[in-house]
């Protein structure tokens, strides 16, 4: 059966206190509402309707795409008018309403509610809680058959006892949507046209409401403050650490550890305490991630080390090759299989061959490294003219001395060597040493100055 989803996402959530709108409030580096568009993606519908409002321009701008279409919401009048406005693009046989501030919950979750939708039947997602407050409450009948939804503040004391919550989510045949958001009504104690009263009319129309359960009340909490926002963050970070272990990943402490992408994991993998995975990281099998890292972007392969505080972005760490602690390696940066990056060591744009060791105190950006080469203390590639990049590419068995300066575009053949100390502006030919510093003088009785009284 076709499917359209519609995501309610135009509330203002004023308890934020922020001028950015809250459905855009990040929960693992990215939008609630991106996290919902993403596992909405996951169920091919032929169309998502993003309802929108508050801070529409912003919310439109961050996450605009082709098989996007933003529907706006003037005024907000309830979620059953927020689902209105959506009503002439929708066509297919069923509908899904989910909510924008509502990250995250599990694609297997909806693909059950769906199944429970047909032409004489829809689905309703609830959830069994310990502290129902602010939920709408589930009525149900002395067989157990789902008769309304009662709002909080419109419950009675009796319903208001009941412990199965509402949770909003709600998929509907969409033949029917039309002639109940018609027949809505305000008069309620908020004034709003509530989509929930949908249920009371689909049982007064002969229909079955069938439910699923969501798998715990933190699968369906929308965030309306910080510290609800918090409380999603937390637990996502533990549902992600949880399937990481699962999949053969030693977390030091699964509490200290944060995800904020895709990650695609191999076995036999050690991460410690403080560790930041951010966009796409694939960790092949064997690979130790050391305490306070951040890997954004990037490969680490089989056997790979990653040494204590070192940063990663758009970078591939090679088979048996390591860095840090303390190393910066920027986007274009590859190190060969059992090549070596030391502490306080930045590469950019730069190569190292298979064995090629930077040991420590070294910028190499825009360049080439053969294997086995060795890069000296202190040594830099000048690649930046003020205005134009140059690449320096060394050979193989290269040895550069500690602080030397290779003035890009510069080549160095295989087993060439720099003294140390040179400043080297020209090529350097195979099994050559070259030496480009000023002679040492050494001045007899000079006397150091002395402090004036």
């Amino acid at each position: 059966m076709s499917l359209d989803i519609v995501i309610l996402a135009a509330g203002q959530g004023t308890r934020m206190r922020s001028a950015l709108p809250k459905v855009l409030h990040p929960v693992a580096g990215k939008s609630m509402l991106g996290h919902v568009i993403d596992t909405a993606r996951q169920l091919k519908p032929q169309g998502i309707h993003v309802v929108i409002g508050h801070g529409a321009e912003k919310v439109r701008e961050q996450l605009a795409a082709d098989d996007l279409n933003f529907v706006i919401q003037a005024e907000q009048l309830g979620t059953g008018h927020a689902v209105a406005q959506a009503l002439p693009a929708l066509t297919a046989e069923r509908v899904l309403i989910l909510y924008g501030d509502v990250p995250l919950i599990e694609v297997e979750t909806l693909q059950r509610l769906l199944l429970q939708v047909s032409e004489q039947q829809l689905g309703l997602l609830t959830v069994n809680l310990n502290d129902p407050t602010g939920y709408g409450r589930i009525v149900r009948d002395e067989q157990g058959v789902v008769k309304a939804i009662v709002e909080h503040k419109d419950a009675s004391e009796a319903q208001r006892k009941i412990c199965e919550g509402n949770t909003g989510i709600l998929a509907v045949p969409g033949k029917r949507l039309s002639d109940w958001l018609g027949r809505l009504s305000n008069s309620n104690a908020q004034g709003e046209y509530y989509l929930t009263d949908v249920i009371a009319m689909a049982v007064a129309d002969g229909l079955v409401v069938a439910t699923e359960q969501a798998a715990d009340e933190m699968e369906v909490l929308g965030a309306n403050d910080r510290i609800q926002l918090s409380q999603l963050e937390g637990h996502y970070q533990q549902r992600f650490a949880n399937r990481l272990m699962a999949q053969g990943v030693t977390l030091i402490d699964p509490f200290r550890f944060d995800v904020r992408g895709e990650v695609s994991v191999g076995r036999d993998i050690t991460i410690d305490i403080n560790v930041i995975l951010e966009g796409k990281v694939v960790i092949e099998d064997d690979v130790q991630i050391g305490p306070n890292c951040v890997i954004k972007n990037s490969i680490l392969r089989k056997g790979a080390i990653v040494k204590a505080n070192s940063h990663l972005e758009g970078a591939e760490v090679g088979e048996g090759a390591d860095c840090g602690p303390f190393a910066r390696l920027r986007p274009g940066s590859v190190l060969g299989a059992k090549a070596h990056v030391g502490n306080f060591v930045e590469l950019k744009n730069a190569k190292l061959g298979e064995g090629a060791k930077a040991g420590h105190l070294s910028y190499l950006g825009d360049a080439e490294v053969g294997a086995r080469t060795n890069i000296g203390a202190g040594t830099i590639t000048c690649n930046y003219d003020g205005a134009n990049k140059h690449r320096t590419v060394l050979g193989e068995d290269v040895f550069i001395g500690s602080n030397s300066a290779l003035v890009a575009p510069v080549t160095l053949g295989d087993r060439a060597t720099t003294g140390a100390g040179s400043v080297i502006t020209g090529d350097v030919p195979d099994n050559t040493l070259a030496v480009g510093r000023a002679k040492q003088r050494n001045i007899e009785g000079w006397k150091r100055p002395t402090k004036k009284t």
